[in-house]
């Protein structure tokens, strides 16, 4: 079965056995569209520069009760540099209910990837209330990445 929804044709799915690749593709589906809207939007994550920054940050999270997430990165790092657009997408789905942002290790001072006690890339982190909650290590494919991240908002929105 085919639904028409605006621009795009989703396939309805009945009883029958999927194979593993197509069972990815409905999951990379999935994880990219929202159940609630057809149309991707981004929101551009903001950059974290130094301790200051990230101690502001956190103050006017804790403020607003919010969590924040941020892919500590580096510019030579492919899958890095992969992720980012993705989570971007996601960020615009938690509009309002939580902050992306990201951290070039390569162009921050060394206290501040200490601060966030970074050994692998990418590394994907959720802190609430100023301190780290839960985290990502981003090795494996993106997709998979983006619904970790998902689950890990979930929990702490």
């Amino acid at each position: 079965l085919e639904k028409k929804c605006g621009f795009c044709v989703r396939r309805v799915h009945s009883n029958e056995k999927l194979g593993k690749s197509h069972m990815e593709k409905e999951w990379r589906r999935k994880a990219f569209w929202s159940s609630n809207t057809y149309q991707l939007t981004t929101v551009e994550m903001e950059p974290i520069n130094n301790v200051e920054e990230l101690d502001a940050v956190l103050s006017h999270a804790r403020q607003l009760s919010q969590p924040i997430i941020i892919e500590w990165m580096a510019s030579w790092c492919r899958k890095c540099i992969y992720l980012k657009p993705k989570l971007e997408k996601l960020a615009a789905e938690y509009n309002n209910r939580a902050k992306f942002y990201y951290v070039d290790v390569n162009k921050v001072p060394q206290t501040l990837v200490k601060r966030g006690d970074i050994s692998k890339m990418p590394t994907i982190q959720l802190w609430k209330e100023d301190e780290m909650k839960e985290e990502v290590i981003g090795g494996h494919k993106g997709w998979l990445v983006i619904e970790e991240v998902r689950e890990l908002i979930n929990k702490y929105v």
